[in-house]
């Protein structure tokens, strides 16, 4: 009997709640042993050092399949208590997993055969996505698309940074849907920028391109990647005192690290990121940037050595700890978020 897409669109990835789990005294307790833990636990008070650091902005880079994987929830908590002031992203992080659940959809559960990968025919006849374990229906997220496509056709056809186009899914997502919690919705409301250096590579790319397509030769919206960097670079000149919190390598690590380079050759003496933590499987061996060490940073003078760690692990396992002790020691209570949203648009303040 041939199985239809219901058969295998049942079971909802659920996103982990970190107020349901105390996990300080498992991480409290992980300083004393060896390898990764140890690492974890040091990875961990550096990012609570950086919540307690008043002067401090962090960023937050997330690269690799995140918000499909069960921590969107994570991420929205951490923008709501003011544990984050930037988010650096791929492009499907932002839009093919969070803004396609602010609109409704969800990520399901695969069954343990179809990792194997020998079904993937039977997925594509279907309209099914895999992502590992992870299923996606492929017509609810040619809806995504298509969003994306109606918002490109509601702004000013000129030159937008990912930045600012983000900035109009949570606006999209605050009318329509405001009850479905999200990285992008809390960042709206909470006026933290989210940039997307890559922003054309996910389904924002098909909006756009469609967009583009049915506007021919008339005027049309755009991405400006270097309106992406110069904004970001302007928050670390008017915000000296950096910290990096970085999950997975990849273009988001690179953008948000290159900015202090940038600060300095547009003439500010901008100090190297004062914090910074990674989470990444990368080996260092083979030279690419997602497992180059954040001492290796240093050589480039992007990072300091003074708190910064690696941390060895796959993400669904070491977020969670890292962010929950952080979150439940309470670091962020006395924290004002720095609302730099309003820094790159003025007008914010005002509302």
């Amino acid at each position: 009997m041939a199985l239809k897409k219901k058969d295998l669109l049942k079971r909802t990835v659920e996103h982990i709640d970190l107020a349901k789990h105390d996990v300080v005294s498992l991480v409290e307790a992980m300083q004393h042993m060896s390898y990764s833990a140890r690492d974890l636990h040091r990875a961990a008070e550096i990012y609570d050092r950086m919540l307690r650091d008043r002067d401090c902005g962090v960023i937050l880079c997330l690269a690799g399949s995140l918000v499909n994987a069960g921590l969107k929830k994570i991420f929205a908590d951490m923008i709501r208590h003011n544990m984050v002031d930037a988010v650096v992203s791929t492009g499907a992080n932002i839009v093919d997993q969070d803004f396609f659940e602010g609109l409704g959809f969800r990520h399901y559960v695969a069954d343990e055969r179809l990792k194997l990968g020998v079904d993937d025919g039977m997925l594509r006849e279907l309209n099914i996505d895999r992502i590992y374990d992870t299923l996606i229906d492929e017509d609810e997220l040619r809806n995504c698309d298509d969003t994306m496509r109606k918002i490109a056709d509601g702004l000013e056809p000129k030159p937008h940074s990912s930045r600012e186009i983000i900035r109009e899914m949570g606006a999209y997502l605050d009318a329509k849907h405001p009850k479905i919690d999200g990285l992008v919705l809390e960042a709206y409301r909470r006026d933290v920028p989210v940039f997307c250096p890559a922003f054309s590579d996910c389904s924002a790319g098909f909006g756009f391109v469609a967009h583009q397509h049915a506007r021919g030769d008339g005027p049309k919206v755009s991405i400006d990647s270097a309106k992406d960097f110069y904004e970001l670079t302007q928050l670390k000149i008017k915000n000296p005192v950096t910290g990096l919190f970085m999950i997975g390598g990849g273009v988001p690590k690179n953008f948000a690290q290159d900015i202090v380079v940038a600060a300095d050759v547009l003439g500010h003496d901008a100090s190297m990121h004062k914090y910074a933590v990674q989470i990444t499987v990368a080996d260092v061996r083979d030279g690419a940037l997602s497992g180059s060490t954040l001492k290796e940073a240093h050589s480039w003078g992007k990072v300091d050595v003074s708190y910064e760690q690696m941390v060895y692990s796959e993400a669904t396992v070491a977020l969670p700890l890292i962010a929950g002790y952080a979150l439940q020691k309470g670091g962020w209570k006395k924290r004002t978020g720095k609302r730099w949203s309003r820094l790159l648009e003025p007008s914010l303040a005002a509302k």
